[in-house]
This record gives C-alpha cells, sequence and structure tokens, in this order.
C-alpha cells in the first residue's frame, strides 16, 4: 500500500487559510522526533507584505484552524505534536525569491567543503544567479557555487 502524504494533504487544507490571512507557508514537516511525531508548520509573510515578521497572534490563529480542521478530517494514523511558528530573526534561506528578497542582508553560509580556507563564511548577501551565491565579505565579494552551501542563514546582528 502507498504511503499517504500527511504532509501534502496538511498543505492543501492550509493554504486557503493562509492565503485569506496574508501568510504564506515557509516550511512544513512531518517527522519522528525520538518517540513523538511532530507536524511543524513555519508561517512566513509575503515578500509584498508590510511586515516581514509573523506575529504570536498569526501563529495562535493558523494553530486555532489547523487543529479543528485535522480534527475534523482525522487522516493521521498516529498521535502527533502540532507546532506553528516562524521561521525566526536567523531564517535560512530556502527558495531562489529568498535571494532577491534578502539581497543586502547580512548572512552566515556554511559549506560542505573548504572555500578560501574555511567553510564558514559571513557577508552581505549580493544574490544567487545561475547556481551561484555572491556575499561582500571584508575580503571582497566571494562566489560560492549553490550546490556546495549545506546552510545559509540571515546572520542575527545586534
Amino acid at each position: 500500500m502507498a504511503k499517504f502524504d500527511v504532509a501534502g494533504r496538511v498543505c492543501e487544507i492550509l493554504q486557503p487559510f493562509l492565503d485569506e490571512n496574508g501568510l504564506d507557508l515557509y516550511r512544513l514537516e512531518y517527522k519522528k522526533e525520538g518517540p513523538a511525531w511532530v507536524l511543524r508548520v513555519y508561517l512566513d509573510k509575503p515578500a509584498d507584505s508590510d511586515s516581514e515578521y509573523v506575529s504570536i497572534e498569526e501563529c495562535e490563529a493558523v494553530t486555532g484552524f489547523l487543529s479543528d480542521a485535522l480534527d475534523r478530517e482525522d487522516f493521521i494514523d498516529r498521535s502527533y505534536n502540532l507546532e506553528v511558528s516562524s521561521p525566526g530573526l536567523d531564517r535560512e534561506l530556502i527558495k531562489d525569491s529568498d535571494y532577491v528578497r534578502f539581497a543586502g542582508r547580512a548572512v552566515e553560509v556554511r559549506t560542505y567543503e573548504q572555500i578560501n580556507g574555511s567553510r564558514e563564511h559571513a557577508g552581505t548577501l549580493e544574490g544567487k544567479t545561475g547556481g551561484v551565491v555572491t556575499i561582500m565579505t571584508e575580503d571582497g565579494q566571494l562566489d560560492i557555487p549553490a550546490d556546495k552551501i549545506s546552510k545559509i542563514n540571515l546572520a542575527v546582528i545586534f
């Protein structure tokens, strides 16, 4: 028997509610962590939104909606914990549109192998073109092949 796509079905249920409330889905995970299953929903604001940040009230509204909808649909065959949150200040850049949206912002980049003698780089995001991410570091422009990046996050600077 084919495995049921829980994450896909949750997205189908959730998307109209997000559209009505000016929210985007950043990431959705349904996985086992230790002995428990977790359904984790990360919310985002559209790039053209007045606010870059998702509020606690918005997370609460999505939690309430999704919890009720999942109880009604009852298609998940095991117990799980539902978590709804935002990507956070140090959000990972996932989509190509993130590289446009956050150009000019400070980023931290980790690579699978050393580039210029290091696996960790920090600088200002210039963008992503043709599979290459460009950041401006203290030493100048650094072009990193996207397939060499293990993780790229916005830097939190206080």
